[in-house]
């Protein structure tokens, strides 16, 4: 079975940093893209970033030139560095990935469990 795992969440203080990780694991055929969401407290889930199987990365507005999206050349790890944080980052942070499962034959989108960053003094 194909799941998509996150870490590296936590508690941080404002100008602080973190790094999360997302890896799929499991068997597939293919992965596409994949990329970070992220849902504060009462608002809905939004994009923060995206990166394309060829290497192209899309960021929100709200975190550009603060946070940094990369991939392992293996494919099926992505890393968001986040830099200079604010309380506004809050959020549970949820990895998606485009997969194509071993036995399948399209993509499927795969959401991880999603992990809590918390921005506070």
């Amino acid at each position: 079975q194909v799941q998509v795992i996150e870490s590296g969440g936590g508690l941080v203080q404002p100008g602080g940093s973190l790094r999360l990780s997302c890896e799929v694991s499991g068997s597939t055929l293919a992965i596409s893209a994949m990329g970070w969401y992220r849902e504060p407290p009462g608002h809905q889930r939004d994009l923060v970033a995206t990166i394309t199987d060829g290497g192209t990365i899309n960021y929100a507005d709200s975190v550009k030139g603060r946070f940094t999206l990369s991939r392992n050349n293996a494919g099926n790890t992505i890393y968001l560095q986040m830099n200079s944080l604010n309380p506004e980052d809050t959020a549970v942070y949820y990895c998606i990935a485009y997969v194509v499962p071993a036995g399948e034959r399209s993509y499927q989108s795969l959401w991880g469990q999603g992990t809590l960053v918390t921005v506070s003094s």
